[in-house]
């Protein structure tokens, strides 16, 4: 079979070289106008989050019917594949007050013929908007971190952050792959065993579990597309390859089934309790069939249209002058 490994391409909002940082391109006021001297009005992350979030009813109502009976259990705080993607945006949103979404920030590198084909969501908690300084001082910073290839962390403890990718015909995009992770709230720690343990309840034996000299631990799930769970025997055990961190490339073939994937982090200075959990879900096969359907449909929607225009053109077309 030919197959095609389908990507995902993270559109960045700036390139480094074509970023400046005079104040008219951020945005930001002059300090000499005077301007910047009187008290700036913030938002705060609760009204953020209030007028990016629109009209969100909770609990979240889903049309989607249920997972099979017998099948792997395939969600994460339940999201899954094959959710419309409305479902899914509509149970992420619903898990916590302060998360909004965004779409368009991760597309498959795949051709649309100038559709809008809506590929997935980020979800992240909303924080307060800043001041014209706090800006500059983050802006200042942040280019000082990007030239020292210093790792920046966009979470705290008690948040959590999301991504879901999904594929279809415009107004018909289902999800097939989710990821979550969360850092658990200062003080409230679990331990990194009770965690693993959890998750075993959940999903049942993994394919793997393994636990690194510091602690932290990574378990698999992983069956075939025929939903029989894999074992190290099978040459699927090391090519079906799970997402665990929201911020993770997804990659999909028709080998491959479902695929659970969750890593445990520690905190440093107890590596018997958890800082955080990364929680993913992808279904190869299925994600494969949908990203191969939704090209050939799209190729068969362009082709009709050239096809259009080369009738009208032979019916209404003016005759050369020769």
């Amino acid at each position: 079979m030919h197959k095609k490994l389908y990507a995902l391409v993270l559109i960045a909002g700036c390139a480094l070289a074509g970023c400046g940082s005079d104040d008219d391109e951020l945005g930001l006021p002059d300090p000499s106008s005077g301007r910047g001297n009187a008290p700036e009005e913030v938002m705060s992350a609760e009204e953020v989050a209030e007028e990016k979030r629109g009209d969100v009813d909770c609990p979240a109502d889903i049309d989607t019917p249920e997972r099979a009976d017998g099948a792997p259990v395939d969600d994460v705080v339940g999201v899954r594949p094959g959710l419309t993607l409305d479902d899914a945006k509509n149970i992420v949103l619903c898990t916590h007050d302060l998360l909004v979404a965004e779409e368009g920030s991760r597309q498959f590198n795949m051709q649309t013929y100038g559709q809008t084909i809506r590929q997935g969501f980020t979800a992240k908690f909303a924080e307060r908007e800043k001041t014209a300084d706090e800006v500059r001082k983050e802006f200042s910073e942040g280019w000082m971190d990007r030239a020292g290839n210093a790792v920046v962390q966009d979470m705290f403890p008690g948040q959590a952050k999301w991504y879901v990718a999904s594929m279809g015909m415009p107004g018909d995009e289902r999800v097939i792959a989710v990821a979550r992770e969360e850092w658990f709230a200062e003080g409230k720690n679990p331990t990194a065993a009770s965690v693993a343990d959890a998750l075993v309840k959940k999903y049942g034996p993994p394919s793997r579990n393994q636990e690194s000299q510091n602690g932290q631990r990574r378990l698999d799930w992983i069956y075939d597309p025929r939903g029989r769970a894999v074992g190290e025997t099978s040459p699927l055990f090391s090519s079906c390859m799970g997402i665990s961190s929201p911020d993770g490339g997804t990659s999909f073939s028709p080998d491959c089934g479902l695929v659970v994937q969750a890593m445990v982090m520690t905190l440093d200075s107890n590596r018997q309790l958890a800082q955080s959990m990364q929680v993913g879900v992808i279904d190869q096969a299925t994600g494969y069939q949908a990203i191969v359907s939704t090209e050939e449909a799209l190729q068969a929607g362009e082709n009709a249209r050239k096809a259009r225009e080369v009738e009208e053109a032979a019916e209404n077309a003016d005759a050369p002058q020769l």
